[in-house]
């Protein structure tokens, strides 16, 4: 990519280390790339694990892999050896944010343990990415996407549509970790620049999927004693799914008293509004299930053309239900340009999702296509000091090498 016709993005100059696998961490690296800083994603040299999940063209180049893993560079690098240790330690001395899932037993006989490195460079900033963190009943336990969403609650709640507890079908605790862990790391790198001191930033899984289930779902235990029982019941219920219509489904929203008379109007039946049940929001939070009853019995009256001509021009929010494959055509993502076609060096066209975050002076994007396995090792080993002939004796020794695809 030519990078003199790109705006820098807003961590440009800023090196991250990422030693993390799966997505979790990887997400968290991907939006740091995106937002222009430099990424060197340490891989052993059977790579990470998701370079072999889903379609590829190309060993380890598999789909899960390519979609958490651009605006990175890739070092292959064997921690078990005695070379690869003095490998990681030149690229620590070239960090400035050492950003790793591993566990801490793992990471302290590595060396990795925060107040060692600390001590060293005061300025890093270091962020751990775990299950359940250093501290607590818990601590030092693993956790999966799996597990994250049934130690928090999430699977529980879909008791209410399933009958028992239920996985969502998207690995959301990594993806709500990785969100916590790049905000984490932003706000440590605005805080270096401001004192000078850099720091360790801890992202349990746990607790970032407990705090976000609970923004609505506390209720009336914000209060203590509490004034009342957990769980927002208004969308805690199986009332609340999209609607049937005569040929379809439709997702139905009326939320002010405007909107709510607007529907009303639109499905023919006004006086619906007349009722003491519907005419406030005190009323319909108070009787949300009869009211989303009516809403039903409303959607089934019509169409789905029919709806999407009425309600397009209304201000009631509404939606088709759209499949996954529906989404590539879909008309507002494409006249934003969100999804975006690239030619790769080895893998061909990929398409690749941009970043929701719109920033107007220092836009986020993909800075360098996902890397091949071991494809940046030779380059970054030279930024690190190590000539051609040290190259070689350390890809000899087993302690740095191109990966199993080169």
């Amino acid at each position: 990519m030519d990078k003199t016709k790109q705006p820098l993005g807003p961590l440009a100059g800023v090196r991250v280390l990422e030693i993390a696998s799966m997505i979790f961490g990887p997400v968290a690296g991907q939006y740091l790339g995106d937002m222009g800083a430099d990424v060197v994603k340490l891989e052993p040299p059977e790579g990470d694990l998701t370079r072999s999940i889903g379609p590829r063209r190309s060993p380890l180049m598999g789909s899960f892999f390519l979609s958490s893993n651009r605006s990175k560079r890739s070092i292959v690098v064997n921690l078990k050896t005695e070379e690869g240790q003095q490998v990681l330690r030149r690229l620590l001395d070239e960090t400035d944010v050492l950003l790793h899932s591993l566990r801490e037993p793992a990471a302290r006989k590595l060396g990795l343990d925060y107040e060692a490195l600390a001590r060293d460079n005061p300025r890093l900033i270091y962020c751990h990415v775990t299950g359940y963190g250093s501290q607590g009943a818990y601590a030092g336990r693993p956790a999966y996407d799996d597990i994250g969403q049934a130690a928090s609650g999430l699977a529980q709640l879909q008791s209410v549509i399933a009958g028992q507890p239920r996985f969502m079908p998207t690995i959301l605790a990594d993806k709500v970790g990785g969100l916590h862990a790049a905000l984490g790391i932003v706000a440590a790198v605005a805080h270096r620049a401001m004192s000078g001191q850099g720091q360790k930033v801890e992202v349990p899984m746990f607790e970032s999927l407990v705090a976000f289930n609970m923004f609505e779902h506390q209720w009336g235990h914000c209060f203590e004693p509490p004034l009342g029982p957990m769980g927002y019941q208004p969308v805690a219920t199986a009332s609340r799914r999209p609607y049937k219509t005569k040929d379809g489904y439709l997702a139905l929203l009326p939320y002010s008293d405007d909107n709510w008379r607007s529907f009303f109007e639109l499905a023919g039946e006004p006086q619906v509004m007349d009722d003491p049940r519907f005419a406030t929001f005190p009323a319909r939070q108070k009787h949300f299930r009869e009211v989303w009853d009516e809403v039903e019995r409303q959607a089934a009256r019509k169409t789905n053309a029919e709806w999407l001509a009425l309600l397009s021009q209304a201000d009631v929010p509404f939606s088709v239900v759209n499949t996954l494959e529906d989404l590539v055509h879909d008309p507002h993502l494409e006249s934003v340009g969100f999804w975006n076609v690239a030619e790769h060096p080895s893998e061909g066209l990929l398409r690749y999702t941009a970043s929701p975050l719109q920033m107007s002076a220092s836009p986020m994007q993909m800075t360098r296509p996902q890397p091949r396995l071991g494809e940046h090792s030779a380059e970054i080993l030279r930024e690190c000091g190590y000539d051609d002939v040290a190259i070689e004796r350390l890809t000899a020794a087993g302690g740095a090498c191109r990966g199993k695809d080169a």
